[in-house]
């Protein structure tokens, strides 16, 4: 974790280290977040560190054990369910939407194929550099494109809180699951449904792929406890 510079959203920068420290593994479940560790660590004040750690806690990343301090939250199995049932909800809406803006005029059609194609080959270049950060990233791209392509501006809004939480639980899936190319080969298929016009089976694969997603989460939460040596 490199010192962060000056700069007016710095709490924000924070923020971002510490979570993706938390999604690489570098600081796992159960770490005592002593800020003022953290702040020298980054080369900034303890007032960031204290807003982040607030916006951390909110995201359920991070819990507080009262005289104790602040840890790394575990991964709940029961809370990590919830947020992928309203993920799996939001996407669907989001797909079904796209579709139906892709058949209405040839222009939507256009601007959502071409926002769609780019993020495509960003995330399977993603995926061929092995890099988990941008893996991530393109991948939650991609469920941006869809709520941005349904026309729904509420939906992004609305989802944005859930992927916060949820980049984490794609840490873990992408670290010890099957290769990131199946997902992508299910984002092209959802793309292709949307570009189609078909709302029906666009919806239809974009549940099925959170359902798939939340099936990876179980195997790779077996396996990195296998690999753990935990029990």
């Amino acid at each position: 974790m490199q010192p962060i510079e000056s700069h007016p959203s710095r709490t924000e920068q924070v923020y971002r280290a510490i979570l993706d420290e938390i999604c690489d593994g570098t600081l796992a479940p159960g770490t005592h977040l002593v800020q003022e560790e953290l702040a020298a660590r980054l080369g900034v004040s303890r007032q960031p560190v204290q807003q982040a750690m607030l916006l951390l806690k909110s995201d359920g990343l991070v819990t507080e054990l009262g005289a104790r301090g602040v840890y790394v939250a575990p991964l709940d199995a029961e809370s990590m369910s919830q947020h992928y049932e309203i993920r799996a909800a939001l996407d669907e809406l989001a797909a079904r939407g796209a579709a139906e803006r892709a058949r209405a005029t040839t222009d939507a059609a256009r601007s959502i194929a071409a926002a769609g194609e780019a993020i495509m080959r960003a995330g399977l270049a993603a995926v061929a550099s092995g890099n988990l950060g941008a893996m991530i990233r393109h991948d939650i791209g991609f469920h941006e494109f869809l709520y941005n392509a349904s026309g729904n501006p509420l939906l992004i809004d609305t989802a944005r809180p859930h992927w916060r939480y949820l980049q984490r639980v794609m840490a873990e899936v992408l670290r010890f699951a099957e290769p990131g190319t199946a997902v992508w080969h299910q984002h092209r298929a959802i793309l292709d449904a949307v570009l189609a016009g078909d709302a029906d089976q666009a919806a239809t694969r974009a549940r099925f792929h959170v359902r798939e997603a939340a099936g990876r989460l179980a195997r790779a939460s077996r396996r990195g406890r296998a690999a753990s040596g935990a029990m």
